[in-house]
């Protein structure tokens, strides 16, 4: 199968996602992530998911929050230019690259993803170069959910944060994610690869 994968990253409130993580699952770095792919095998598929850094079990890695595919929602992708578009009627994501080529930093200290309903899957090994990524992004699951724009392409650190506000429990879900604000975008990237299976 042929992918093509987009990747974004933003900084939000740290005690915003320690409000929400299932219990065992301890927050690593202020981040929320969406991740984009165009999936081609016979014909074109996407697929879209929204995760965060998390310690749980021995391992760290990113947890699952929600994730979306083409067959099941209303999910399309289109192509201007440089600029890839995933919309639904909850997000709309653009990614255009930048033409700069290089290496994500959060991949050094990540074993793989923890889905809720799923074993744990191991970090997928990709060798291909990062084409660096300006980024656009809004949530519309209300309005006045997160968005955010990028600053020229450029790759932000993640600092973790103590806990300073213990907010109420909120329910784990993409909504609850959503609702919490964009700081700034720390960085975003494309790659293109081969998945087997």
């Amino acid at each position: 199968m042929k992918v093509e994968q987009f990747v974004m990253a933003y900084g939000v409130e740290q005690d915003r996602l320690r409000a929400f993580l299932p219990e065992g699952f301890v927050s690593l770095r202020p981040v929320l992530r969406i991740n984009g792919e165009i999936r081609t095998n016979g014909m074109e598929t996407y697929y879209l998911e929204l995760n965060t850094p998390v310690e749980a079990r021995g391992k760290r890695g990113w947890l699952n929050v929600a994730h979306w595919d083409s067959e099941h929602t209303d999910l399309t992708c289109k192509r201007e230019g440089k600029a890839v578009t995933f919309q639904t009627p909850f997000l709309q994501i653009t990614y255009t690259g930048t033409r700069a080529v290089g290496g994500c930093p959060a991949e050094k200290d990540n074993d793989g993803c923890f889905f809720l309903e799923e074993a744990f899957r191991p970090a997928e090994s990709i060798d291909q170069k990062k084409e660096f990524c300006d980024c656009a992004f809004s949530w519309h699951f209300t309005e006045t959910d997160a968005k955010g724009v990028s600053v020229n392409g450029k790759t932000l650190p993640a600092i973790p944060t103590d806990a300073k506000i213990t907010y109420p429990k909120q329910p784990f879900t993409a909504e609850t994610a959503a609702a919490i604000p964009c700081e700034q975008i720390l960085g975003a990237y494309m790659v293109r690869f081969e998945r087997e299976g």
